[in-house]
């Protein structure tokens, strides 16, 4: 793979495809800054990526990974298991961009995951430290999954609403709410135990790793 800068690669991508549509490129340029001021959301996130950018440039994963290697009680299984539950209820309450895996996962809950296994078993082979970034990043996902539904006014819901309506089913939004609560903690449940089998997959792996 070329391993590319993803940002370089969507620009160009979309400044070609402008060009080709007959556009120039002033007005592929003014295309650009039109979509860029209708919809401020997007400013929010072109500034918050640079800060991270620059707090990670700082050491914001060492000193993440120093804070968490003083909690004797942390480990890898337990900070996932918290972070997925302030993952779910933030997004319950429609707070779906407090979390993320460029604004978070990446530089804060990895690296702590990471350590809290390096402070019970040492160094981490490279197999083990992708298996709890992976774990991390699925932590993300399915907490906000689970999540967002509880949160009356996500599109999702109103895409449910809109298909059972179609199809003669009436309900209200609250209703779809109400009954994404009991996915919401079925999903806690099963993903906390792989969560907790983690901790007990690392410690495994690693003692048959010393033994070779």
């Amino acid at each position: 793979m070329a391993r590319l800068n993803p940002l370089l690669v969507v620009t160009v991508a979309a400044l070609v495809t402008g060009l080709a549509g007959g556009l120039n490129l002033v007005e592929v340029v003014e295309t650009f800054g039109k979509a860029f001021k209708e919809n401020r959301y997007v400013s929010v996130v072109w500034a918050v990526l640079p800060v991270i950018g620059l707090l990670e440039r700082a050491g914001l994963q060492e000193r993440a990974k120093t804070l968490i290697g003083q909690v004797r009680t942390a480990t890898t299984g337990r900070l996932l298991i918290l972070y997925f539950i302030v993952r779910q209820i933030t997004a319950a309450l429609g707070l779906t961009s407090l979390g993320g895996h460029a604004q978070m996962v990446r530089p804060l809950i990895a690296p702590m995951a990471e350590a809290a296994a390096e402070t019970r078993h040492g160094e981490l082979p490279d197999r083990a430290r992708q298996t709890i970034r992976a774990h991390a990043a699925a932590v993300d996902n399915i907490a906000l999954f689970f999540g967002e539904d509880i949160f009356i006014a996500i599109a999702s819901i109103l895409l449910i609403k809109g298909f059972l309506e179609q199809n003669g089913i009436l309900v209200e939004p609250l209703q779809l709410s109400v009954w994404a609560i009991p996915t919401a903690v079925i999903a806690l449940t099963i993903h906390g135990t792989r969560l907790t089998l983690l901790d007990r997959r690392i410690a495994r792996t690693l003692a048959e790793g010393a033994k070779a």
